[in-house]
């Protein structure tokens, strides 16, 4: 199981840091430019905006944390596989939550959850088709929507490996003192 140890774990964390880079890139320029505009289908659309940028920037930290841990063999407590557990859970509950919640709050694939008398961004109003150069606000509330659970799917899978791994390997641990049939 050491192999295996030493193969997956970083490439999990590198993938939920990845996903984490590009989650909080979006949403920090859905942000800026409802903010801009003040073009906010709801309160509750900017407020879950703001909580994936939340998660997005709390992913992205702790998880190159960790990535750079693994790579440096730290041994101190931050760098521990239970605290990688702990926060592994933690993560896992925060993108489930927003995932969830967005999905409760746009209601539906065809994004008819933004009301068409909202004022229009760039004389483009979010549910319009994408024009040839822009792209559809939907389908950048939809690809919000999408990473977080790909994040939070990420995240569980870590979470199970790594405690999987954990019982492997105590399974397979016997004490130097102990002799079997004595």
């Amino acid at each position: 199981m050491p192999y295996i140890k030493a193969h997956y774990h970083p490439f999990l964390f590198i993938l939920i840091t990845m996903c984490a880079m590009a989650e909080l890139g979006l949403t920090a320029y859905l942000i800026s430019v409802g903010n801009e505009s003040r073009n906010w289908p709801s309160a509750r659309y900017h407020s879950l905006l703001i909580f994936f940028e939340f998660n997005a920037v709390w992913t992205t930290l702790f998880g190159a944390a960790y990535m750079l841990w693994i790579v440096d063999g730290a041994v101190h407590f931050l760098a521990s596989i239970a605290s990688s557990i702990v926060w592994l859970a933690i993560t896992s509950a925060l993108w489930g939550a927003a995932a969830g919640m967005m999905h409760n709050t746009r209601t539906g694939g065809d994004c008819n959850w933004i009301s068409s008398s909202s004022t229009s961004v760039n004389g483009v109003l979010p549910c319009d088709p994408p024009q040839e150069l822009s792209v559809s606000s939907c389908r950048e509330t939809l690809t919000v929507e999408a990473v977080g659970w790909v994040l939070f799917g990420l995240c569980v899978l870590t979470l199970v490996a790594t405690c999987m791994w954990v019982r492997t390997s105590k399974r397979g641990y016997v004490s130097a003192g102990y002799k079997p049939g004595m």
